[in-house]
């Protein structure tokens, strides 16, 4: 922007130049006896060139200021960076495209999207690449919470603003903002309904197994710390937790591991999102083993996807805790708060709802606040991501 506002000025300063020699060649050599009167001129073409310089820098200043405040109406388009974990869940299919429609052409951007799948590295090197490029704005969803100080020291320096979303970077704060979940109140959400529920039906004894995310990542040290908590100020028995890496495939080689070592010693499988909980049923049905509010085996999930409250429905998913991935929209409330000047919150929560069958709903609180749980119908279903 600076750049073209020097063009700007420079041309308009060469073309007065180049006027005003012409107007000096052309004009008729004065008389010999007309002295003074030539003397009289010169300064006054003296004093127009300053003149015309400081409205031509005050127009290249408003120009500027105009192109600032509102480039995508001005025909100039946002260029924005998007280093996305990967392609790993239904949840994160639903995340990418909440961000390609947001940041699309027709609404003003250019959207530069790297699918990192799950490679810490890769994700590091886009961050770069966008660098490079001189992008506007760069988002991150960080694949796992460290490793991040010396990367977005260098967006820092480069002037570009950070944005993180979905999972939390833990040891750096060179970014202007972070909207997404609360994964620490999740964890404590699908506890404090287990009390409740296990109550309600008698369940004097809980064995748990947990299925956890992707190892180091924010959303599953959350969900795990979170459970855990509960489980412990409850005398609970966690029998194992292995990670399933957010992944049906993951979910279903883990479940078939604990079928064997823990053969009826479970009555609680904890998956750290609905990919996990759909390949654990798939395991747990090769086994044998019944599950869902008429089974042996409370199931309990996470991100509260569309396929996740289809199984919530079809009476396989006691409850389904939601992480919502649509965080695109707030993002762009940020990006356009930078665009004009101001200052973001530093923390967004997107709104999350827990879902159940009617007679799974339950009365309980997480930290003093009572929860409410949206029962799942053909509509719920209807209207999720």
């Amino acid at each position: 922007m600076k750049k073209k506002v020097l063009s700007v000025i420079l041309a308009s300063t060469m073309a007065f130049s180049l006027i005003a020699c012409g107007g000096e060649a052309a004009a008729p050599a004065p008389a010999a006896e007309e002295p003074a009167a030539e003397e009289a001129e010169e300064p006054a073409a003296e004093e127009e060139a300053p003149a015309e310089e400081e409205a031509a820098e005050e127009e290249a200043a408003e120009e500027e200021a105009t192109e600032e405040e509102a480039p995508a109406a001005s025909g100039e388009l946002i260029n924005v960076g998007f280093a996305q974990v990967g392609h790993e869940s239904d949840w994160r299919t639903a995340s990418t495209k909440s961000c390609q429609d947001v940041f699309s052409e027709a609404n003003g951007y250019n959207l530069s999207f790297v699918d990192c799948d799950n490679d810490s590295a890769a994700q590091l090197e886009a961050v770069r690449s966008f660098i490079e490029q001189d992008v506007d704005y760069i988002i991150i969803d960080p694949i796992v919470s460290t490793g991040w100080d010396t990367v977005l020291g260098e967006c820092e320096d480069a002037g570009i603003p950070v944005v993180v979303i979905d999972r939390t970077i833990d040891d750096s704060d060179k970014y202007v903002s972070w909207v997404g979940s609360d994964f620490l109140t999740e964890g404590k959400a699908a506890g404090e309904w287990l009390k409740a529920y296990a109550e309600k039906k008698g369940i004097s004894e809980i064995n748990a197994l947990i299925i956890q995310g992707t190892t180091g990542s924010s959303a599953q040290i959350g969900r795990t710390d979170g459970f855990s908590e509960v489980a412990e100020r409850e005398g609970w028995t966690i029998l194992d937790k292995q990670t399933g890496d957010f992944t049906e495939a993951g979910g279903q080689e883990v479940m078939e591991s604990f079928c064997k070592s823990y053969e009826g010693k479970f009555n609680v499988v904890v998956c750290e999102n609905d990919n996990e909980a759909f390949g654990a049923m798939t395991a747990m049905d090769n086994a044998g083993v019944s599950y869902g509010p008429d089974g042996d085996v409370i199931l309990i999930s996470y991100d509260a996807c569309t396929a996740g409250l289809k199984e919530v429905q079809a009476g396989k998913i006691t409850a389904d805790f939601e992480c919502n991935p649509l965080a695109a929209p707030t993002v762009e409330k940020v990006i356009q708060t930078l665009q004009s000047g101001g200052t973001p919150e530093a923390q967004i929560l997107v709104p999350d709802n827990w879902y159940a069958l009617k007679d799974q709903i339950v009365d309980f609180s997480v930290d003093g606040n009572a929860q409410s749980m949206t029962e799942v119908t053909d509509a719920v279903i209807e209207a999720q991501y």
